[in-house]
Protein backbone atom coordinates (compact mmCIF):
# COMPACT_ATOMS: atom_id res chain seq x y z
CA UNK A 1 0.00 0.00 0.00
CA UNK A 2 3.23 2.68 0.68
CA UNK A 3 4.48 1.62 -2.54
CA UNK A 4 1.61 1.63 -4.38
CA UNK A 5 1.06 5.78 -3.19
CA UNK A 6 4.10 6.53 -3.73
CA UNK A 7 4.35 5.43 -7.02
CA UNK A 8 1.13 7.10 -7.76
CA UNK A 9 2.60 10.19 -6.70
CA UNK A 10 5.78 9.45 -8.69
CA UNK A 11 4.16 8.91 -11.81
CA UNK A 12 1.42 11.07 -11.42
CA UNK A 13 3.08 15.13 -10.36
CA UNK A 14 5.48 16.30 -12.72
CA UNK A 15 8.55 16.89 -10.76
CA UNK A 16 12.19 17.15 -11.38
CA UNK A 17 13.69 13.82 -11.60
CA UNK A 18 16.14 14.48 -8.74
CA UNK A 19 13.43 14.59 -6.01
CA UNK A 20 11.43 11.20 -7.52
CA UNK A 21 14.35 9.70 -7.06
CA UNK A 22 15.06 10.66 -3.33
CA UNK A 23 11.03 9.62 -3.09
CA UNK A 24 11.68 6.29 -5.02
CA UNK A 25 14.66 5.23 -2.18
CA UNK A 26 12.14 6.93 0.29
CA UNK A 27 9.28 4.13 -0.82
CA UNK A 28 12.45 1.35 -0.80
CA UNK A 29 12.85 1.87 2.41
CA UNK A 30 9.82 1.74 3.99
CA UNK A 31 9.14 -1.52 2.64
CA UNK A 32 12.61 -2.77 3.84
CA UNK A 33 11.24 -1.58 7.53
CA UNK A 34 8.18 -3.52 7.11
CA UNK A 35 9.82 -6.85 5.86
CA UNK A 36 12.25 -6.61 8.69
CA UNK A 37 9.51 -6.28 11.40
CA UNK A 38 6.90 -8.85 9.73
CA UNK A 39 9.49 -11.45 8.55
CA UNK A 40 12.85 -11.04 9.94
CA UNK A 41 14.84 -10.65 6.87
CA UNK A 42 17.44 -7.83 6.53
CA UNK A 43 16.74 -5.96 2.84
CA UNK A 44 19.10 -3.90 1.21
CA UNK A 45 17.40 -1.30 0.03
CA UNK A 46 19.56 1.99 -2.20
CA UNK A 47 20.36 3.50 -5.46
CA UNK A 48 22.09 -0.20 -6.71
CA UNK A 49 18.73 -2.12 -5.81
CA UNK A 50 16.79 -0.23 -8.18
CA UNK A 51 19.77 -0.34 -11.09
CA UNK A 52 19.65 -4.49 -10.27
CA UNK A 53 15.82 -4.73 -10.76
CA UNK A 54 15.83 -2.15 -14.22
CA UNK A 55 18.36 -4.50 -15.02
CA UNK A 56 16.50 -7.76 -14.64
CA UNK A 57 13.75 -6.63 -16.41
CA UNK A 58 15.43 -5.33 -19.81
CA UNK A 59 17.41 -8.92 -20.13
CA UNK A 60 14.82 -10.89 -18.50
CA UNK A 61 14.12 -12.69 -22.06
CA UNK A 62 17.79 -13.73 -21.99
CA UNK A 63 18.07 -15.19 -18.38
CA UNK A 64 15.08 -17.05 -18.55
CA UNK A 65 15.54 -20.49 -21.21
CA UNK A 66 13.28 -20.44 -24.10
CA UNK A 67 11.74 -17.24 -23.26
CA UNK A 68 12.31 -14.61 -26.39
CA UNK A 69 12.15 -10.86 -26.42
CA UNK A 70 8.85 -10.60 -28.36
CA UNK A 71 7.23 -13.07 -26.29
CA UNK A 72 7.86 -11.54 -23.55
CA UNK A 73 6.82 -8.15 -24.46
CA UNK A 74 3.13 -10.36 -25.89
CA UNK A 75 3.38 -11.80 -21.54
CA UNK A 76 3.64 -7.83 -20.48
CA UNK A 77 0.50 -6.93 -22.90
CA UNK A 78 -1.19 -9.93 -21.70
CA UNK A 79 -0.90 -8.86 -18.10
CA UNK A 80 -1.84 -5.88 -18.71
CA UNK A 81 -5.11 -6.53 -20.57
CA UNK A 82 -5.84 -9.28 -18.00
CA UNK A 83 -5.47 -6.22 -15.32
CA UNK A 84 -7.54 -3.87 -16.89
CA UNK A 85 -10.74 -6.72 -17.51
CA UNK A 86 -10.38 -6.94 -13.59
CA UNK A 87 -10.70 -3.53 -12.79
CA UNK A 88 -13.62 -3.09 -15.62
CA UNK A 89 -15.32 -6.20 -13.99
CA UNK A 90 -15.06 -5.15 -10.67
CA UNK A 91 -18.45 -5.71 -9.84
CA UNK A 92 -21.33 -6.54 -12.93
CA UNK A 93 -24.36 -4.90 -10.84
CA UNK A 94 -22.25 -1.76 -9.98
CA UNK A 95 -20.89 -0.54 -13.45
CA UNK A 96 -22.04 2.73 -13.77
CA UNK A 97 -21.22 2.96 -17.41
CA UNK A 98 -24.77 1.92 -18.41
CA UNK A 99 -25.99 4.84 -16.70
CA UNK A 100 -24.22 7.54 -18.53
CA UNK A 101 -25.54 6.01 -21.82
CA UNK A 102 -28.76 5.69 -21.07
CA UNK A 103 -29.32 9.03 -19.68
CA UNK A 104 -27.49 10.16 -22.70
CA UNK A 105 -29.74 7.92 -24.83
CA UNK A 106 -32.74 9.57 -22.95
CA UNK A 107 -31.61 13.04 -23.86
CA UNK A 108 -31.19 12.26 -27.42
CA UNK A 109 -34.65 10.25 -27.97
CA UNK A 110 -36.52 13.84 -26.16
CA UNK A 111 -35.07 15.60 -28.63
CA UNK A 112 -35.97 13.32 -31.29
CA UNK A 113 -39.49 12.57 -30.43
CA UNK A 114 -40.31 16.73 -29.56
CA UNK A 115 -38.78 16.97 -33.52
CA UNK A 116 -40.87 13.86 -34.90
CA UNK A 117 -44.08 14.87 -33.28
CA UNK A 118 -43.85 18.50 -34.48
CA UNK A 119 -43.25 16.83 -37.94
CA UNK A 120 -46.53 14.81 -37.37
CA UNK A 121 -48.28 17.59 -36.02
CA UNK A 122 -47.43 20.14 -39.22
CA UNK A 123 -48.12 17.24 -41.55
CA UNK A 124 -51.75 16.12 -39.93
CA UNK A 125 -52.58 19.84 -39.80
CA UNK A 126 -52.89 20.34 -42.90
CA UNK A 127 -56.35 17.75 -42.74
CA UNK A 128 -57.35 18.79 -39.73
CA UNK A 129 -56.08 21.40 -37.95
CA UNK A 130 -58.40 21.94 -34.86
CA UNK A 131 -57.05 18.20 -33.59
CA UNK A 132 -53.94 20.43 -32.20
CA UNK A 133 -55.96 22.91 -30.20
CA UNK A 134 -58.17 20.18 -28.21
CA UNK A 135 -54.79 17.72 -27.78
CA UNK A 136 -51.47 19.10 -26.96
CA UNK A 137 -49.51 15.95 -25.63
CA UNK A 138 -47.05 14.85 -28.61
CA UNK A 139 -47.82 10.96 -27.76
CA UNK A 140 -51.54 11.15 -27.41
CA UNK A 141 -51.48 13.70 -30.82
CA UNK A 142 -49.62 10.78 -32.45
CA UNK A 143 -51.73 7.91 -31.46
CA UNK A 144 -54.92 10.06 -32.38
CA UNK A 145 -53.49 10.96 -36.21
CA UNK A 146 -53.25 6.95 -36.50
CA UNK A 147 -56.43 6.41 -35.49
CA UNK A 148 -58.24 8.61 -37.26
CA UNK A 149 -56.44 8.81 -40.44
CA UNK A 150 -59.28 10.36 -42.65
CA UNK A 151 -61.41 12.71 -40.56
CA UNK A 152 -64.54 12.53 -43.03
CA UNK A 153 -65.04 8.57 -41.87
CA UNK A 154 -64.91 9.81 -38.31
CA UNK A 155 -68.47 8.55 -36.59
CA UNK A 156 -70.28 7.56 -33.33
CA UNK A 157 -68.97 4.29 -33.85
CA UNK A 158 -65.38 5.61 -33.00
CA UNK A 159 -66.06 7.67 -30.02
CA UNK A 160 -65.12 4.55 -27.95
CA UNK A 161 -61.59 4.39 -29.84
CA UNK A 162 -60.93 7.75 -29.01
CA UNK A 163 -62.18 7.81 -25.23
CA UNK A 164 -59.76 4.89 -24.56
CA UNK A 165 -57.25 7.39 -26.26
CA UNK A 166 -57.72 10.51 -25.26
CA UNK A 167 -58.99 9.28 -21.43
CA UNK A 168 -62.04 11.67 -21.62
CA UNK A 169 -65.22 11.33 -22.73
CA UNK A 170 -65.96 15.49 -23.02
CA UNK A 171 -62.63 15.70 -25.18
CA UNK A 172 -63.57 12.49 -27.40
CA UNK A 173 -66.48 14.50 -28.46
CA UNK A 174 -65.15 17.65 -29.00
CA UNK A 175 -62.56 15.67 -31.50
CA UNK A 176 -65.68 14.33 -32.85
CA UNK A 177 -67.50 17.55 -33.30
CA UNK A 178 -64.69 19.53 -34.42
CA UNK A 179 -64.01 16.68 -37.43
CA UNK A 180 -67.66 17.36 -38.89
CA UNK A 181 -67.01 21.01 -39.49
CA UNK A 182 -63.29 21.47 -39.69
CA UNK A 183 -62.09 23.71 -41.93
CA UNK A 184 -59.21 21.53 -43.33
CA UNK A 185 -58.19 20.48 -46.74
CA UNK A 186 -59.26 16.86 -48.46
CA UNK A 187 -56.04 14.59 -47.70
CA UNK A 188 -55.74 11.67 -50.54
CA UNK A 189 -54.99 7.74 -49.34
CA UNK A 190 -51.32 7.57 -50.47
CA UNK A 191 -50.73 10.45 -48.26
CA UNK A 192 -52.79 9.36 -45.30
CA UNK A 193 -50.37 6.38 -45.49
CA UNK A 194 -47.33 8.13 -44.90
CA UNK A 195 -48.70 10.18 -42.09
CA UNK A 196 -50.09 6.47 -40.42
CA UNK A 197 -46.62 5.04 -40.42
CA UNK A 198 -44.38 8.18 -39.37
CA UNK A 199 -47.21 8.55 -36.26
CA UNK A 200 -46.79 4.99 -35.53
CA UNK A 201 -42.91 5.01 -35.82
CA UNK A 202 -42.92 7.99 -32.96
CA UNK A 203 -45.33 6.24 -31.02
CA UNK A 204 -42.87 3.27 -30.70
CA UNK A 205 -40.15 5.94 -30.14
CA UNK A 206 -42.08 7.06 -27.14
CA UNK A 207 -42.83 3.58 -25.96
CA UNK A 208 -39.12 2.84 -26.17
CA UNK A 209 -38.09 6.04 -24.42
CA UNK A 210 -40.47 4.71 -21.54
CA UNK A 211 -38.92 1.27 -21.70
CA UNK A 212 -35.56 3.24 -21.02
CA UNK A 213 -36.76 5.04 -17.65
CA UNK A 214 -37.53 1.87 -16.10
CA UNK A 215 -33.95 0.66 -16.88
CA UNK A 216 -32.60 3.54 -15.89
CA UNK A 217 -34.70 3.42 -12.51
CA UNK A 218 -33.68 -0.05 -11.62
CA UNK A 219 -29.94 0.55 -12.31
CA UNK A 220 -30.02 3.42 -10.41
CA UNK A 221 -31.26 1.63 -7.70
CA UNK A 222 -28.55 -0.95 -7.73
CA UNK A 223 -25.50 1.21 -8.44
CA UNK A 224 -26.76 4.69 -6.38
CA UNK A 225 -29.60 3.95 -4.35
CA UNK A 226 -28.94 6.74 -1.38
CA UNK A 227 -28.08 8.70 -4.92
CA UNK A 228 -31.52 8.34 -6.10
CA UNK A 229 -33.39 8.41 -3.21
CA UNK A 230 -32.02 11.65 -2.36
CA UNK A 231 -32.13 13.62 -5.57
CA UNK A 232 -34.20 11.32 -7.97
CA UNK A 233 -33.15 9.03 -10.60
CA UNK A 234 -32.65 11.54 -13.72
CA UNK A 235 -30.88 14.33 -11.65
CA UNK A 236 -28.97 11.77 -10.35
CA UNK A 237 -27.39 9.91 -13.35
CA UNK A 238 -27.37 13.51 -15.01
CA UNK A 239 -24.79 14.08 -12.12
CA UNK A 240 -22.79 10.49 -12.52
CA UNK A 241 -22.77 11.08 -16.61
CA UNK A 242 -20.79 14.81 -16.10
CA UNK A 243 -18.66 13.21 -13.69
CA UNK A 244 -17.55 10.38 -15.46
CA UNK A 245 -18.27 8.33 -12.96
CA UNK A 246 -19.36 7.30 -9.63
CA UNK A 247 -15.89 7.15 -8.17
CA UNK A 248 -15.26 10.57 -9.67
CA UNK A 249 -18.50 12.43 -8.17
CA UNK A 250 -17.91 10.72 -4.59
CA UNK A 251 -13.94 12.65 -5.11
CA UNK A 252 -15.92 16.11 -5.70
CA UNK A 253 -16.02 18.54 -2.86
CA UNK A 254 -19.76 19.71 -2.38
CA UNK A 255 -18.87 23.11 -3.76
CA UNK A 256 -17.93 21.28 -6.90
CA UNK A 257 -21.19 19.35 -7.07
CA UNK A 258 -23.20 22.13 -6.41
CA UNK A 259 -21.95 24.11 -9.66
CA UNK A 260 -21.56 20.70 -11.90
CA UNK A 261 -23.49 21.41 -15.38
CA UNK A 262 -22.66 25.46 -15.04
CA UNK A 263 -19.11 25.62 -16.13
CA UNK A 264 -19.56 27.90 -18.70
CA UNK A 265 -21.26 30.36 -16.57
CA UNK A 266 -18.68 29.88 -13.36
CA UNK A 267 -15.80 30.60 -16.26
CA UNK A 268 -17.96 33.34 -17.31
CA UNK A 269 -17.86 35.06 -14.02
CA UNK A 270 -15.02 34.49 -13.11
CA UNK A 271 -13.50 36.94 -16.18
CA UNK A 272 -16.12 39.53 -16.18
CA UNK A 273 -15.66 39.54 -11.84
CA UNK A 274 -19.37 39.18 -12.03
CA UNK A 275 -21.57 37.13 -9.63
CA UNK A 276 -21.02 33.02 -9.85
CA UNK A 277 -23.77 30.97 -10.34
CA UNK A 278 -25.34 28.93 -7.30
CA UNK A 279 -26.61 25.61 -9.49
CA UNK A 280 -25.66 23.48 -11.91
CA UNK A 281 -27.68 20.41 -12.92
CA UNK A 282 -29.06 20.10 -9.13
CA UNK A 283 -31.57 23.10 -10.24
CA UNK A 284 -33.67 20.38 -11.85
CA UNK A 285 -34.21 18.92 -8.22
CA UNK A 286 -38.03 19.56 -7.13
CA UNK A 287 -36.51 20.98 -3.85
CA UNK A 288 -34.58 24.01 -5.03
CA UNK A 289 -38.54 24.68 -6.94
CA UNK A 290 -40.26 24.36 -3.77
CA UNK A 291 -37.39 27.06 -2.34
CA UNK A 292 -38.44 30.84 -2.07
CA UNK A 293 -36.14 33.02 -4.41
CA UNK A 294 -34.11 33.93 -1.19
CA UNK A 295 -33.59 30.42 -0.20
CA UNK A 296 -32.29 28.96 -3.43
CA UNK A 297 -28.64 29.64 -3.12
CA UNK A 298 -28.73 28.28 0.23
CA UNK A 299 -31.12 24.97 -0.32
CA UNK A 300 -29.00 23.76 -3.12
CA UNK A 301 -25.72 24.57 -1.18
CA UNK A 302 -26.99 22.29 1.49
CA UNK A 303 -28.54 20.58 -1.16
CA UNK A 304 -25.40 19.82 -3.08
CA UNK A 305 -23.23 18.94 0.74
CA UNK A 306 -25.89 15.99 1.14
CA UNK A 307 -25.85 14.54 -2.42
CA UNK A 308 -21.79 14.59 -2.29
CA UNK A 309 -22.49 12.31 0.88
CA UNK A 310 -24.85 9.95 -0.51
CA UNK A 311 -22.19 9.25 -3.82
CA UNK A 312 -19.45 8.27 -1.29
CA UNK A 313 -22.32 6.07 0.61
CA UNK A 314 -22.89 4.44 -2.52
CA UNK A 315 -19.30 4.49 -3.90
CA UNK A 316 -17.29 3.17 -0.93
CA UNK A 317 -20.15 0.66 0.79
CA UNK A 318 -20.23 -3.04 0.11
CA UNK A 319 -24.01 -3.39 0.33
CA UNK A 320 -25.71 -0.54 -1.02
CA UNK A 321 -29.20 0.71 0.24
CA UNK A 322 -31.88 3.60 0.55
CA UNK A 323 -31.54 3.63 3.61
CA UNK A 324 -28.96 6.70 3.79
CA UNK A 325 -30.53 8.45 0.95
CA UNK A 326 -34.49 8.24 2.85
CA UNK A 327 -32.48 10.31 5.80
CA UNK A 328 -30.90 12.78 3.73
CA UNK A 329 -33.92 13.75 2.30
CA UNK A 330 -36.18 13.94 5.57
CA UNK A 331 -32.87 16.52 6.48
CA UNK A 332 -33.24 18.68 3.55
CA UNK A 333 -37.16 18.74 3.76
CA UNK A 334 -36.78 19.94 7.68
CA UNK A 335 -33.66 22.35 6.24
CA UNK A 336 -37.24 23.53 3.83
CA UNK A 337 -39.42 23.86 6.53
CA UNK A 338 -36.34 25.78 8.69
CA UNK A 339 -36.41 28.65 5.87
CA UNK A 340 -40.03 28.60 5.54
CA UNK A 341 -41.47 28.61 9.31
CA UNK A 342 -38.33 28.72 11.78
CA UNK A 343 -39.06 25.25 13.15
CA UNK A 344 -35.28 24.18 14.09
CA UNK A 345 -34.16 20.92 12.52
CA UNK A 346 -32.72 17.45 13.98
CA UNK A 347 -29.13 17.29 14.38
CA UNK A 348 -27.21 15.73 11.67
CA UNK A 349 -25.52 13.16 14.39
CA UNK A 350 -28.87 12.24 15.62
CA UNK A 351 -30.28 11.38 12.03
CA UNK A 352 -26.86 9.39 11.17
CA UNK A 353 -27.37 7.14 14.34
CA UNK A 354 -30.78 6.50 12.98
CA UNK A 355 -30.02 5.69 9.64
CA UNK A 356 -26.87 3.32 11.13
CA UNK A 357 -29.20 1.23 13.14
CA UNK A 358 -31.84 1.03 9.91
CA UNK A 359 -29.23 0.46 7.29
CA UNK A 360 -27.39 -2.13 9.58
CA UNK A 361 -30.86 -4.04 10.24
CA UNK A 362 -31.26 -3.98 6.12
CA UNK A 363 -27.82 -5.05 5.05
CA UNK A 364 -27.92 -8.22 7.73
CA UNK A 365 -31.70 -8.83 5.97
CA UNK A 366 -30.18 -8.94 2.20
CA UNK A 367 -26.95 -11.45 3.52
CA UNK A 368 -29.53 -13.44 5.33
CA UNK A 369 -31.14 -13.64 2.31
CA UNK A 370 -28.42 -14.20 -0.36
CA UNK A 371 -27.28 -16.96 2.07
CA UNK A 372 -30.70 -18.35 1.47
CA UNK A 373 -30.72 -18.21 -2.26
CA UNK A 374 -27.52 -20.08 -1.80
CA UNK A 375 -29.04 -23.10 0.15
CA UNK A 376 -32.11 -23.24 -1.57
CA UNK A 377 -29.49 -23.26 -5.10
CA UNK A 378 -27.26 -25.81 -3.93
CA UNK A 379 -30.10 -27.78 -2.38
CA UNK A 380 -31.48 -27.81 -6.25
CA UNK A 381 -27.96 -29.17 -7.57
CA UNK A 382 -28.16 -31.81 -5.32
CA UNK A 383 -31.15 -32.73 -6.03
CA UNK A 384 -30.61 -32.71 -9.86
CA UNK A 385 -27.57 -34.69 -9.55
CA UNK A 386 -29.61 -37.29 -7.40
CA UNK A 387 -31.91 -37.47 -9.69
CA UNK A 388 -29.47 -37.86 -12.72
CA UNK A 389 -28.00 -40.72 -10.51
CA UNK A 390 -31.01 -42.20 -10.25
CA UNK A 391 -31.78 -41.83 -13.95
CA UNK A 392 -28.21 -43.10 -15.04
CA UNK A 393 -28.79 -46.43 -12.62
CA UNK A 394 -32.20 -47.14 -14.47
CA UNK A 395 -30.62 -46.79 -17.91
CA UNK A 396 -27.74 -48.87 -17.38
CA UNK A 397 -28.74 -52.91 -17.13
CA UNK A 398 -26.19 -55.19 -16.26
CA UNK A 399 -25.67 -57.59 -19.11
CA UNK A 400 -26.84 -61.50 -18.42
CA UNK A 401 -23.79 -63.96 -18.78
CA UNK A 402 -23.91 -67.27 -19.30
CA UNK A 403 -23.53 -68.54 -15.92
CA UNK A 404 -25.94 -66.05 -14.33
CA UNK A 405 -29.42 -67.25 -16.10
CA UNK A 406 -30.91 -69.38 -13.07
CA UNK A 407 -30.12 -65.82 -10.45
CA UNK A 408 -31.68 -63.65 -13.06
CA UNK A 409 -35.29 -65.75 -13.16
CA UNK A 410 -35.17 -65.67 -9.50
CA UNK A 411 -35.03 -62.06 -9.23
CA UNK A 412 -38.00 -61.72 -12.06
CA UNK A 413 -39.86 -63.76 -9.48
CA UNK A 414 -39.17 -62.22 -6.55
CA UNK A 415 -40.46 -58.41 -8.46
CA UNK A 416 -43.40 -60.54 -9.80
CA UNK A 417 -44.30 -61.09 -6.25
CA UNK A 418 -43.62 -57.73 -4.95
CA UNK A 419 -46.07 -56.31 -7.27
CA UNK A 420 -48.54 -58.54 -6.72
CA UNK A 421 -48.01 -58.06 -3.43
CA UNK A 422 -48.76 -53.95 -3.69
CA UNK A 423 -52.22 -52.93 -3.31
CA UNK A 424 -53.67 -51.86 -7.03
CA UNK A 425 -55.89 -48.67 -6.99
CA UNK A 426 -58.84 -49.11 -9.04
CA UNK A 427 -58.08 -52.11 -10.24
CA UNK A 428 -54.81 -50.43 -12.81
CA UNK A 429 -51.46 -50.72 -12.01
CA UNK A 430 -49.05 -47.50 -11.37
CA UNK A 431 -47.35 -46.74 -14.79
CA UNK A 432 -43.58 -46.13 -14.34
CA UNK A 433 -42.85 -42.50 -14.06
CA UNK A 434 -40.45 -40.64 -17.05
CA UNK A 435 -37.76 -38.47 -16.36
CA UNK A 436 -39.28 -35.07 -17.04
CA UNK A 437 -42.07 -35.79 -14.70
CA UNK A 438 -39.84 -36.74 -11.88
CA UNK A 439 -37.67 -33.67 -12.61
CA UNK A 440 -40.76 -31.17 -12.65
CA UNK A 441 -42.26 -32.93 -9.43
CA UNK A 442 -38.92 -32.51 -7.48
CA UNK A 443 -39.12 -29.32 -8.78
CA UNK A 444 -42.48 -28.96 -7.42
CA UNK A 445 -41.57 -29.72 -3.97
CA UNK A 446 -39.00 -26.98 -3.79
CA UNK A 447 -41.43 -24.25 -4.99
CA UNK A 448 -44.02 -25.77 -2.26
CA UNK A 449 -41.22 -25.58 0.10
CA UNK A 450 -40.00 -21.81 -1.00
CA UNK A 451 -43.63 -20.82 -0.32
CA UNK A 452 -44.23 -22.51 2.65
CA UNK A 453 -40.42 -20.51 4.02
CA UNK A 454 -41.98 -17.23 2.67
CA UNK A 455 -45.52 -17.11 4.19
CA UNK A 456 -43.80 -18.39 7.71
CA UNK A 457 -41.59 -15.32 7.11
CA UNK A 458 -44.33 -13.37 6.42
CA UNK A 459 -46.28 -14.15 9.58
CA UNK A 460 -42.86 -13.20 11.76
CA UNK A 461 -42.78 -9.55 10.04
CA UNK A 462 -45.86 -9.15 11.04
CA UNK A 463 -45.77 -10.55 14.45
CA UNK A 464 -42.57 -8.17 14.91
CA UNK A 465 -44.47 -5.11 13.46
CA UNK A 466 -47.14 -5.74 15.89
CA UNK A 467 -44.87 -5.79 18.77
CA UNK A 468 -43.08 -3.03 17.88
CA UNK A 469 -46.75 -0.87 17.51
CA UNK A 470 -47.37 -1.84 20.47
CA UNK A 471 -44.29 -0.70 22.19
CA UNK A 472 -45.07 2.55 20.44
CA UNK A 473 -48.72 3.21 21.51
Amino acid sequence: GILHEDLRLLLETSMPAKKKKVLLGVADAKIGAAILEELGYQCQTGGGVAEILRGIRLHFHALVKGLTAQSASKAQLGLGHSYSRAKVKFNVNRVDNMIIQSISLLDQLDKDINTFSMRVREWYGYHFPELIKIVSENYTYCRLAKFIGNRKELSEENLEGLEEIVMDAAKAQAILEASRSSMGMDISPLDLINIESFSSRVISLSEYRKGLQEYLRSKMSQVAPSLSALIGEVVGARLISHAGSLTNLAKYPASTVQILGAEKALFRALKTRGNTPKYGLIFHSTFIGRAAAKNKGRISRYLANKCTIASRIDCFSEVPTSVFGDKLREQVEERLAFYETGEPPRKNLEVMQEAMVEASEVVAEVKRKQEKKEKKRKKREKRWLETLAAAAEENSVPEPEENDVEPKKKKKKKKQQEAESEPEENGMEEEPVPKKKRKLMAEADLDEEEEEEEEEEKKKKKKKKKARDSKED
